[in-house]
């Protein structure tokens, strides 16, 4: 398929920059994957849709406050340093992107925090704006994450043209969070508030749960028209044991098994055995899921509403297929459905 297929005009009045006032009473679209039919309700009514013994796939994946400012040295120029991934924790090596990116070059140093609490080194160039940074801190691996609790920012993305807030920290995490790793949230699991956990196990419904860490690649634009040049940013991700026996005994038994999301999605179909079963995995994945493919695991998904163009919307497209989904995406516009990470939620059947 074209890039252009996935064209839309989506006002920028339609992008949510706050989360709904509860997490479980954000809009719910829910659309027929066999017959396009589109019904409209609330995020809690998902509870209907399910059985016992029915599973949900959650991705458990925690987020860090990945977005610092620190100061230059000499010129006390101040330089946002967005932390990607850590590279070696003994040595404190960092992956970042900085900006502006022209001002940072290798031996600077920048201080964060009034007394500089943290101060890094740049070891390397990696791209554009890419650098590879060392903090000097002699103490425990527990006193420089709580520094870096201290100092940095909920990551909100960029489109979401404000400061984050104390309630940010809350709201831009899943409830279920636990694995620390993602520089973006799992945003299809922030419609579940506690008291709909509840009442979806009292219903007797089963949940696994996988890992998987969110880079900034999922806001990565594709700038190529053929959507088989387009690569995807690397993601790690983790499938034990425990989530593996959950699904594949739900397949077995012709359960309906959702995935939570599109980073559920990418995971799963990166762990798919040759007898089409969900097999154990720690790795990294880059898979792009776009129309065809032949879905193994999962027969429902919860997502979010995505932007024009996004590799989200094109694996939605793959899942509940291209025209129902696109049609569904005009109705969600003429609706107003709200869109991106704190936006409304589709339930695929």
């Amino acid at each position: 398929m074209k890039l252009s297929q996935f064209k839309f005009n989506l006002p920028e009045s339609l992008i949510a920059n706050h989360p709904s006032e509860n997490r479980d009473e954000s809009r719910l679209m829910v659309l027929d994957r066999k017959t396009g039919a589109i019904e409209h309700k609330i995020f809690k009514d998902v509870l209907g849709y399910f059985n016992e013994k029915d599973v949900f796939i959650l991705n458990n994946t925690k987020v860090f406050p990945a977005r610092l400012y620190g100061n230059k040295e000499k010129t006390g120029a101040t330089i946002e340093v967005f932390l990607l991934r850590e590279l070696n924790k003994e040595l404190r090596l960092w992956d970042v992107l900085v900006d502006p990116a022209r001002k940072i070059r290798v031996g600077n140093k920048l201080y964060f925090g009034d007394d500089d609490l943290l101060v890094a080194e740049v070891v390397d160039n990696t791209t554009s704006r890419g650098r590879t940074i060392r903090f000097l801190f002699d103490g425990t691996d527990e006193e420089f994450r709580a520094n870096i609790e201290l100092l940095g920012e909920t990551p909100l993305p960029k489109y979401i043209k404000r400061r984050p807030t104390a309630d940010d920290k809350e709201r831009y995490q899943t409830i279920f969070a636990k694995n620390e790793g993602a520089v973006a949230a799992p945003t299809a699991g922030l419609h579940f508030s506690r008291e709909l956990m509840k009442r979806l196990e009292l219903k007797g419904l089963d949940f696994a749960e996988v890992t998987l860490h969110i880079g900034l690649g999922t806001f990565r634009q594709v700038d190529v028209e053929d959507l088989t040049k387009h690569k995807m940013d690397s993601e790690q991700f983790i499938i034990n044991q425990k989530a593996v026996d959950i699904v594949n005994n739900a397949l077995d038994e012709k359960r309906k098994i959702c995935a939570v999301g599109t980073t559920v999605m990418r995971a799963i179909e990166s762990a798919v055995s040759a007898g089409h079963r969900l097999k154990p995995v720690t790795d990294w994945t880059s898979k792009f899921l776009f129309p065809p493919h032949d879905f193994s695991i999962a027969n429902s998904m919860i997502t979010n509403f995505h932007t024009p163009e996004s590799t989200l919307l094109m694996m939605v497209a793959a899942f509940g297929g291209y025209e129902h989904v696109m049609k569904a995406y005009e109705v969600a516009v003429k609706e107003k459905y709200r869109f991106y990470s704190y936006g409304d939620a589709m339930l695929i059947i």
